[in-house]
């Protein structure tokens, strides 16, 4: 199955009674379509890969719920609740560094604590606040997009910026967070290349990030993460644009593996290196990077490329999903708000309060 003709790619997409996903895992070999009708099977997607970045768990979590609820053939409320609950946590714990995914799942619990009515009435509401959650998202992404374009420096008239991970479409709704600044600085004509970082282990930076540079017809150039430093000795780097998991109060962020040395790098080199995330990715409640949780992945993503044995026995492997880059690595954090410095979040704070 071919990518469909419009240049926007949606990962995650409620249709009549079911959820349609697309599976990153097979990108870009090859662009599969899944179908999902059960709670059940949304846990394993996320479990397994078919879905990856954090807005995008969130909603496909957020969808999730709902389908749990409209399984329980039950007008008992308190049965009801408790059933929601626990998928609530089993979807937490699927990926418990992904702010945004704790947050939508929040988000969907709220609603069952705060309705009153019928059973009925309340999976309806369920379903609205999921395609809300999504909605919403899109909407703060094109945000983001348009307060980091405006936020990028007017010299040299054309950027060549480069990225990690994939934070693009498929890890939102459709646009994406630093991707989605790349973006919109390619449609307002500010934007000269992309520069890939390829994202070992698993390769979300050649494998989807350059994805949707091509649906797109952006000017990508992928790199392997080693060359990230030469790259900028060059001079073929303005800026670094990344994504984030969490933030913590103090601006310290948690994302993917690989970032915290793009950071020491950029500075270095002088190079502005920016983090684009919702607010919801911000955790007031954590006071700083030391707080944070760090997953670890299989071993096998670093040993196997795909059936190809690449390491010895009797070897050992270490493999963190994440690391934390430090405040004062950060030029600013682009949010749907505006950019801001990461000293200054408490701003960020007062307004949500």
């Amino acid at each position: 199955m071919v990518a469909p003709a419009d240049t926007h790619v949606y990962p995650v997409l409620w249709q009549d009674d079911h959820l349609v996903l697309i599976d990153q895992r097979q990108l870009p070999e090859r662009y599969t379509i899944v179908a999902i009708h059960r709670c059940e099977d949304v846990l394993r997607a996320l479990r397994s890969g078919i879905v990856q970045g954090g807005s995008a768990l969130g909603i496909a979590a957020a969808y999730g719920l709902y389908l749990g609820a409209s399984e329980l053939q039950t007008h008992d409320r308190a049965a009801l609740w408790e059933r929601i609950e626990a998928i609530g946590d089993q979807f937490k714990q699927v990926r418990p560094d992904k702010a945004h995914l704790q947050w939508a799942v929040k988000q969907m619990l709220t609603v069952v604590r705060q309705h009153s009515g019928a059973v009925d009435d309340l999976q309806a509401q369920l379903l609205a606040k999921a395609q809300a959650i999504q909605a919403d998202d899109f909407t703060l992404c094109q945000a983001i997009g348009d307060r980091g374009l405006a936020s990028l420096p007017a010299d040299p008239a054309q950027l060549t910026l480069l990225t990690h991970c994939n934070h693009g479409a498929l890890a939102t709704s459709g646009y994406g967070t630093s991707l989605g600044i790349m973006r919109s600085a390619w449609r307002a004509g500010r934007l000269a290349r992309i520069y890939a970082a390829e994202t070992r282990p698993t390769l979300q930076g050649s494998r989807l990030t350059a994805w949707e540079c091509v649906q797109e017809g952006i000017p990508v150039t992928i790199v392997t993460d080693s060359m990230a430093a030469h790259c900028m000795q060059q001079g073929l780097v303005h800026g670094v644009l990344v994504g984030a998991d969490r933030i913590a109060a103090n601006g310290d962020t948690v994302s993917k593996i690989g970032t915290y040395s793009l950071a020491v790098i950029a500075q270095a080199h002088k190079i502005p290196f920016w983090v684009a995330a919702p607010v919801s990715t911000i955790d007031f409640a954590i006071a700083s990077g030391a707080d944070m949780t760090i997953t670890q992945h299989p071993p096998e993503e670093i040993y196997a490329l795909g059936e190809r044995i690449t390491s010895p026995k009797g070897a050992t492997f270490y493999n963190p999903a994440s690391d934390m880059t430090p405040a004062h690595l950060i030029t600013a954090i682009v949010t749907e708000q505006g950019a801001i410095a990461p000293d200054q979040l408490h701003i960020l704070a007062t307004k949500e309060s």
